[in-house]
C-alpha cells in the first residue's frame, strides 16, 4: 500500500527532473521539429515553453530600465561616432532602442550597413549584455585600436541589444503575446505568416527597419548552444538534411570568420568547425535569418554564443572575451572582402538602385537608393597544394579589364615526404640522380652543349637589332606573395 501511494510522487520528481535538463534545440526556435507533426516547428505559440528563471539567475544582469539608461548614456558619452533611436515599440510598449556606430552616425553613407540584434528570446539575455560591452568597446578604443577604428570609419554598425524586452520581463522565450518571433517572419515554403494582421509588433518593427536601412549583413545572438548557424533554416519537405543557399560557400565562410576566431567554438564535438547549415541541424519556418536574406538582400548569420541559454552574471566577462574577436573579424571581413562599389546612369550620371549578381549563383543584392551603392560578400580566391600552405588573396575588378593572378606558396614542411607530380619533361623532382651522367656518355653531352651554344649566339645577333623596333609589352602580373 505504501509503495503505491509512493508512485505518483516518484513519476513526478522524475517528470521534473527530464524537464529541467537543457535542450540545445531550443536554442535557436523551439522545440525539436519531430514533435510538431513533421512541420519543423510551425507553432509561434509557447504555452508549454515557460522555464524557471529565478531571481537568483537574474541578478547581475540588466533590467529593461536598467539596458535603457545604458543605451542613452553611451548615446552621450560617445556621442561623436554614434546616434540612439528606435524602431518601434514592443507589445507592452517598450521602446526598442538601437545604436548607431560610424565616424559619421547621422549621415548617409555609401559604405556598407551590418546590425547586431540580441535578446530575440526572452529567455536568452546573454546577447543584450555582450552588445553592450561591443559597443563600449568600440568607442573605448577608436583612434586608439586599428581594428575598432577601421570599423567605425568604414561601416554604419546598429545594435539591438534587445528584440525581446517583454520576454525578458516575463522570464519566457516568446514576447509578451507569448509568441516566438523568430517563427514570426514570413516563409519562403509555408504561408503560415502571410497574415499581416497577426504578425507580432517587434516582427513588424524588424522588416521595416530591414527595408529603411539596406544592410548588407546581419547577426542575431542566441544562447543554449555553440555555433555559428547559417541558411537555409528550413527544408521544402520539412525534412532534416543539409539545404544550402545559393550563397552556401558564402555563409560556411562568414560563420568560418566567427567560429576560428572565436575562443573554442571551432573545437566543437557536435558541429564540425563550429558552424552549421540550419535545416541540417533541425529545420525551423517563420525564421528570422532567411527572411533577411531572401527580402532584404542581408547575409545574416544565427550565432549561438553561450552554452547556457541564462547563465550567471559572473559568467558575462568571459563570455564576451571569447566572443569579442570574433564580433570584430566577422565585422572587418565585410570591409576587407567582397566587391563593393555604386551603380549609375549612363545618360544622367546619377546614381540607381540597380542590382549586381554573380554569374553562377541565384542571387541578387540591390544597390541602395541614395547613391546606388552595392556591396556583394564573396567567398575568397584560395590556391592551395598537397605539402604547400593554402594561400587566400583578394582581386580589384575594374571594367573592361581582366586580372592574372600568381600564387606564390610556402612549404608547410611535408614536401620531402610526399612524391610530387612528374613535370612535363618526365623527370621527377624529388629524384637525387636527375643530373646524374653515365661517363661513356660523357662526349655526346658535351658535343650537343656546344652546337646549342653556337646557335645562340648567332640568333643572339640577328635578334639584337629587331629589339630595337620591336618590343613586347607584358602586363604587370598581380603576385600573392
Amino acid at each position: 500500500m505504501a509503495i503505491s501511494r509512493l508512485q505518483p510522487l516518484f513519476l513526478l520528481l522524475l517528470l521534473r527532473a527530464f524537464t529541467s535538463l537543457p535542450t540545445q534545440a531550443a536554442a535557436r526556435g523551439g522545440q525539436d521539429p519531430s514533435e510538431d507533426g513533421g512541420h519543423g516547428s510551425f507553432s509561434r505559440n509557447l504555452l508549454e515553453d515557460k522555464p524557471r528563471i529565478t531571481e537568483e539567475m537574474a541578478r547581475g544582469y540588466m533590467s529593461n530600465a536598467e539596458l535603457e539608461t545604458a543605451i542613452h548614456a553611451f548615446g552621450s558619452r560617445c556621442s561623436n561616432i554614434s546616434r540612439v533611436y528606435s524602431i518601434g515599440k514592443s507589445v507592452n510598449h517598450f521602446p526598442l532602442w538601437v545604436i548607431e556606430i560610424s565616424d559619421k552616425p547621422r549621415e548617409r553613407e555609401a559604405e556598407p550597413a551590418f546590425k547586431f540584434i540580441g535578446n530575440v528570446h526572452g529567455d536568452e539575455p546573454v546577447g543584450r549584455e555582450v552588445l553592450m560591452r561591443l559597443a563600449n568597446w568600440l568607442c573605448d578604443n577608436y583612434l586608439k585600436d586599428p581594428l575598432a577604428t577601421l570599423i567605425v570609419e568604414n561601416i554604419h554598425l546598429h545594435i539591438l541589444p534587445a528584440m525581446n524586452p517583454d520576454g525578458f520581463t516575463l522570464r519566457w522565450r516568446g514576447n509578451a503575446n507569448n509568441i516566438d518571433l523568430n517563427r514570426d517572419f514570413p516563409d519562403q515554403f509555408f504561408s503560415v505568416n502571410n497574415d499581416v494582421n497577426h504578425r507580432q509588433p517587434e516582427t513588424k518593427a524588424i522588416m521595416d527597419w530591414v527595408k529603411q536601412e539596406h544592410f548588407t549583413a546581419s547577426a542575431s545572438l542566441h544562447g543554449g548552444a555553440l555555433v555559428a548557424n547559417y541558411p537555409w533554416d528550413g527544408t521544402r519537405d520539412t525534412g532534416k538534411r543539409y539545404y544550402g543557399c545559393p550563397d552556401d560557400k558564402i555563409f560556411k565562410h562568414m560563420a568560418s570568420v566567427y567560429s576560428q576566431s572565436h575562443y573554442n567554438m571551432s573545437l566543437s564535438k557536435e558541429f564540425e568547425g563550429g558552424i552549421t547549415n540550419g535545416a541540417f541541424w533541425y529545420p525551423i519556418y517563420g525564421g528570422m535569418q532567411d527572411w533577411n536574406y531572401i527580402h532584404g538582400g542581408c547575409f545574416e548569420l544565427t550565432l549561438e554564443i553561450s552554452d547556457t541559454k541564462w547563465p550567471k552574471a559572473a559568467e558575462l566577462p568571459v563570455i564576451w572575451e571569447h566572443n569579442r574577436m570574433s564580433m570584430l573579424n566577422l565585422l572587418a571581413s565585410l570591409i576587407k572582402s567582397g566587391v563593393h562599389g555604386r551603380i549609375f546612369a549612363a545618360d544622367t550620371g546619377r546614381p540607381i538602385p540597380g542590382s549586381v549578381m554573380i554569374m553562377g549563383i541565384d542571387s541578387k543584392v540591390s544597390a541602395g537608393r541614395t547613391f546606388g551603392d552595392y556591396h556583394r560578400i564573396v567567398a575568397p580566391v584560395v590556391a592551395s597544394m598537397r605539402g604547400f600552405r593554402s594561400k587566400s588573396t583578394r582581386i580589384v575588378l575594374e571594367q573592361d579589364q581582366a586580372v592574372s593572378l600568381d600564387f606564390i606558396l610556402d612549404p608547410d614542411g611535408t614536401r620531402e615526404q610526399m612524391k610530387l607530380p612528374q613535370n612535363d619533361w618526365g623527370c621527377h623532382c624529388n629524384n637525387h640522380k636527375l643530373f646524374h651522367i653515365h661517363e661513356s656518355h660523357l662526349w655526346m653531352y658535351l658535343l650537343t652543349m656546344s652546337l646549342l651554344l653556337t646557335l645562340y649566339v648567332l640568333f643572339k645577333r640577328k635578334m639584337a637589332s629587331r629589339l630595337l623596333t620591336y618590343r613586347i609589352y607584358s602586363p604587370r602580373r598581380p603576385v600573392a606573395v
